[in-house]
């Protein structure tokens, strides 16, 4: 429990945690209402039924007398409006507390949605590189949602304790031994449902995470290589690894349902025998229960609205054991912390140099060994080697990606760090090998990431010479399909090298961007990253050689060092 709250409260702001304290207060107050509005059904049934109490009993008598009515039919026609009165405030007072407690809790998905995206934002790149994709997104839309659930749960259950506590008390009022007794008996029945039930409720809360985690990984898979599904005709493996996921998704949703149900039908029974045998008894030992019926009917009463409580007590703490693996992935999550990057800026006037540079993605297997490199701005240069040679991770590297485990990296004598490293990237425009396009309109494709500028859009476009393609289309609202599928492998690169364009950067660096291009087209496209990349410096990699003829320096890399 200790872990649980400690989790739960830091994943709360202060100003938060003042709201619960308001809410707690709110339902101490609902509970009290609550049990007065209880109790004070059975004094009214007694003078309604017997209105000559109104002269004998002391109390009715007082107010009877302090209030000046003239029968005791008047009487309780006051006392029937003043509690339909109160009933009618209780009732709003528990509607209000139900909308606080709702908004309270369901607001929180957001922020706790919107902390986790900038988290896994700020994350470094070799960081983000060992996570799934698929399972970081069923964190920011499923498990920060679950939360929610758990924040509302949790809530429920201290307004239901606080009921249950201060009808026990006005229970132990009217007669203490009754209470006891039946409060040991609960109690116990309580311990052993909540020992066996809760057990399999967590168990199956692991089994929902574990399946929905499989769940989105085999959509992303599936969807994210369609054409390569319909090639392989591989859809009936799919759909298993799909439906195994889905089925036991679906298994420990229904199991949850079903055992927080069982606590309420076992505890109803159990209740309402005990006061049925207290009956019984009285009437086989004294042969009349006249004398008992008040307080049977007052605990029966009491019971009536306890056992829900209870009920949805043991149903709040399984639900929050079923959904505590979210807490613990999103707790987990927020508690990585990113190295801070600042805005200071960054000039690039004339060199880049790197000195000493070492990196390695586990220790034993280095990938950058001892490099040192100087650029010029205007340089094109161009690094061949084979797959793993380390190409790619030194571009990386260079464009900030990466941080090197040793060594420096300067530019115009100025050292690249945390401070100056988001300046320095906007130096930079990306053409990766695999161009990633959502589906949207070119024009938001190419702006993506930036402040929308139909000018620089258009002139980047035509850089990247596709705009006049686009204007026999759509123009800037053509549309490019999820991943680009309704454009052909050029045009994706050209509207590529146009976001790579977009901003204006000094720096070009291209990784193998055309290397999944045929020879003519990528002959085409590679003059036009020339054209472009007049008065910019560039950085390219490539397989063949032909492909860099543009460059006034080529470097053949192998083990992570340069020929």
């Amino acid at each position: 429990m200790r872990s649980f709250l400690s989790k739960l409260l830091f994943l709360l702001s202060r100003r938060d945690r003042l709201f619960l304290a308001v809410l707690f207060a709110l339902s101490i107050l609902s509970a009290l209402v609550e049990t007065i509005g209880l109790s004070a059904i059975m004094p009214f049934i007694s003078v309604a039924t017997n209105m000559t109490l109104v002269e004998t009993n002391g109390y009715y008598k007082t107010v009877y007398d302090a209030l000046g009515f003239a029968t005791a039919a008047q009487f309780v026609i006051a006392f029937g409006f003043v509690l339909i009165g109160f009933y009618i405030f209780r009732s709003g007072l528990q509607i209000f507390s139900t909308w606080l407690l709702v908004r309270f809790a369901n607001s929180r998905f957001h922020i706790f949605a919107y902390r986790l995206f900038s988290q896994y934002l700020a994350m470094p790149y070799q960081e983000f590189a060992q996570r799934n994709s698929a399972r970081l997104t069923k964190t920011i839309m499923h498990d920060a949602n679950q939360i929610t659930t758990v924040i509302n749960n949790f809530l429920q259950l201290i307004s239901e304790v606080s009921i249950v506590v201060i009808l026990y008390t006005m229970m132990i009022m009217v007669n203490w031994k009754v209470t006891i007794v039946l409060s040991l008996f609960l109690a116990t029945q309580v311990f052993l449902l909540l020992k066996f039930v809760s057990s399999k409720i967590a168990k199956h809360g692991r089994k929902s995470q574990a399946s929905y985690a499989a769940l989105m990984e085999t959509i992303n898979d599936s969807l994210g290589n369609f054409k390569l599904v319909k090639l392989l005709g591989n859809q009936k493996l799919l759909l298993e690894r799909f439906g195994s996921a889905s089925l036991g998704y679906s298994q420990s949703k229904i199991a949850n349902e079903v055992l927080n149900a069982l606590p309420r039908i076992v505890l109803e029974l159990l209740g309402f025998s005990i006061l049925i045998a207290l009956v019984v008894y009285v009437i086989y030992q004294y042969g009349d229960a006249n004398f008992v019926i008040p307080i049977v009917s007052m605990f029966a009463l009491a019971l009536y609205r306890l056992l829900p409580s209870a009920q949805r007590i043991m149903g709040n703490i399984n639900s929050i054991r079923f959904y505590l693996p979210s807490l613990h992935i999103v707790h987990q999550d927020l508690l990585y912390r990113a190295d801070d990057e600042g805005g200071e800026p960054i000039a690039f006037e004339r060199t880049i140099t790197l000195k000493n540079i070492n990196f390695a993605f586990s220790e034993d297997k280095p990938v950058i060994n001892d490099l040192t490199l100087t650029i010029q701005k205007g340089d094109k240069i161009g690094f061949a080697g084979k797959s793993g040679s380390g190409k790619s991770t030194l571009i990386d590297i260079i464009a900030g990606i990466y941080k090197p485990q040793s060594g420096e990296i300067e530019i115009d004598g100025e050292t690249l760090r945390n401070d100056n490293i988001r300046a320095w990237r906007q130096l930079i425009g990306y053409i990766p090998q695999e161009i990633y396009l959502f589906d949207g309109t070119v024009a938001d494709n190419v702006a993506f990431g930036h402040d929308y500028d139909e000018a620089e859009i258009i002139a980047a476009l035509k850089q990247a010479n596709i705009y006049d393609f686009l204007l026999t289309h759509d123009g800037l609202k053509t549309r490019v399909g999820e991943g680009g599928i309704l454009l052909s492998g050029g045009q994706k690169q050209r509207i590529g090298i146009a976001r790579a364009l977009y901003g204006n950067p000094q720096i070009l660096i291209l990784d193998e961007a055309t290397s999944a291009l045929d020879s003519e087209t990528e002959a085409k496209i590679m003059e036009e990253i020339y054209d472009a990349a007049s008065g910019r410096t560039l950085l390219a990699i490539a397989h063949r050689l032909t492909t860099l003829s543009g460059c006034n320096r080529i470097y053949q890399m192998e083990s992570g060092r340069l020929d």
